[in-house]
């Protein structure tokens, strides 16, 4: 018997069912429907030959998942639906006692949860080894001297070390908020039924400690139509694939012959298909451009859920393919990103070349005449008017005489030609956190106990 005088129509079955995606959740479906069913048992609903004929037809559905055997019928309207079919197929009547004291409401929460659980945990893990790379990267390189910038205009000299920490401790920021993704998902839904829990003396603590849950949703309502569990992810996936855009998009950059400051191993770059002598770092170029899918997915589902009435609506539905897309995307750029940076080649002369560029110590000139007694603001318009005759006569900083030199100030001397000796104004920046060796040794020595 249904509920219903007439079937579905294909066009409403193609917009509801939702197969074709959550397939994904079946083996965490059958890990819950197993301690489910050891539930049921323990509270006498099912008798233990029961829960022993579930468990049977529950591993064999595993398997068959495993090995991507599973059969699925043309009435299955999602892997819930497909998976209790293909137990009562295999256990026969008793199949039917499977869906005891549980809804699918809770049911697609909870697989929804683990999905996101096992994934805050591989991006946690993903994250860690991005940020081992980085670190070791940036060991290597040491004291290679760069030119920084601001508004992509050289701006201060730093250690190319110093430059790949910035991002090391971006992916420490990332992996902790994974972790936090982790532990917002830690309170199981199961057992809460459609929307008013069920009419059974349950276990809810017996299942969480089962599947792995701290503890259980304090309320029915709530735990069904929660999903912040899923922003929590997206947000935490959408800012990680920002970093690793920004982080791209300067490898891009470096990989130019404007640049020359590196090269990308063959293995992460294509060709042209009709220039011979193209090679493009179109890895670093899809790292770039992954962030924004990343953080529509976030945005939409922000759209699905605002305004939604409590408790269950279909809309919800909607989360998956949201959050199963964001998941691949930002697991393959991590990948991608380790991969790429523990092959790639920095060129020492051309960075260098590049940091040797005098007016980027124009601050050390300024802070020299503040140790001097001349105040911050006065130092600057010095030091600008320094630089203006320099440009206006095609001379380095160096070049110029002591009498230029006095004609804007009388408190520079020679300690301003030692100043400028290659490499000096590195050494100048001793805070904690700034680019001399000292400084970034610490950071290095912060980074491995932090990892």
């Amino acid at each position: 018997m249904s509920r219903f005088s007439e079937p579905q129509h294909e066009t409403f079955r193609a917009l509801n069912d939702s197969l074709a995606f959550d397939w994904r959740l079946g083996p965490y479906d059958v890990q819950q429907s197993r301690a489910h069913a050891a539930m049921l048992a323990a509270q006498s609903i099912i008798s233990p030959a029961e829960r022993d004929e579930l468990h049977r037809a529950l591993d064999q559905v595993e398997q068959e998942l495993a090995n991507g055997v599973l059969p699925f019928a043309d009435g299955d309207e999602d892997i819930h639906m497909a998976i209790e079919r293909r137990v009562t197929e295999l256990a026969g009547r008793v199949g039917g006692k499977l869906h005891t004291a549980r809804s699918r409401n809770d049911q697609v929460a909870t697989d929804v949860a683990m999905f996101v659980r096992a994934h805050g945990h591989r991006a946690v893990e993903q994250t860690s080894r991005l940020a081992r790379t980085l670190a070791d990267l940036a060991e290597s390189h040491l004291d290679w001297s760069m030119p920084g910038y601001t508004h992509l205009q050289r701006a201060q000299p730093v250690y190319l070390s110093h430059h790949l920490l910035a991002y090391a401790w971006m992916t420490i920021r990332d992996r902790d908020r994974f972790a936090l993704v982790v532990s917002a998902v830690s309170s199981l839904p199961l057992g809460a039924g459609a929307l008013a829990g069920v009419n059974f003396d349950t276990d809810r603590e017996l299942v969480a400690r089962e599947l792995g849950f701290a503890s259980v949703a304090e309320n029915s309502i709530d735990a069904v139509s929660n999903r912040d569990f899923v922003l929590d992810y997206l947000g935490a996936a959408a800012t990680c694939a920002t970093h690793l855009s920004r982080l791209g998009a300067e490898i891009v950059l470096w990989s130019s012959e404007e640049f020359g400051f590196c090269e990308v191993a063959d293995a992460w770059a294509s060709g042209s298909s009709i220039m011979p002598q193209k090679k493009n770092p179109d890895a670093a170029e899809l790292l770039r451009a992954k962030a924004p899918r990343v953080a529509g997915h976030l945005v939409a589902l922000h759209g699905v859920l605002h305004g939604l009435p409590l408790t269950y609506n279909k809309d919800i539905q909607e989360d998956k393919e949201h959050l199963f897309d964001a998941a691949d995307t930002v697991e393959l750029c991590l990948e991608a990103a380790a991969g790429m940076l523990s092959s790639i080649r920095f060129r020492r002369e051309r960075l260098a070349g590049a940091a040797s560029d005098e007016l980027l110590a124009a601050t050390d000139v300024a802070d020299l005449l503040v140790r001097r007694g001349v105040p911050f603001r006065e130092a600057h318009g010095v030091v600008a008017g320094l630089v203006r005759s320099a440009i206006d006569q095609g001379k380095r900083l160096s070049e110029l005489t002591p009498d230029e030199l006095t004609r804007h100030s009388p408190l520079l001397g020679n300690e301003f030609y030692a100043l400028l000796r290659e490499g000096a104004w590195l050494e100048t920046k001793r805070s904690r956190g700034g680019t001399s060796l000292t400084r970034v040794r610490e950071q290095l020595e912060r980074l491995r106990a932090t990892l």
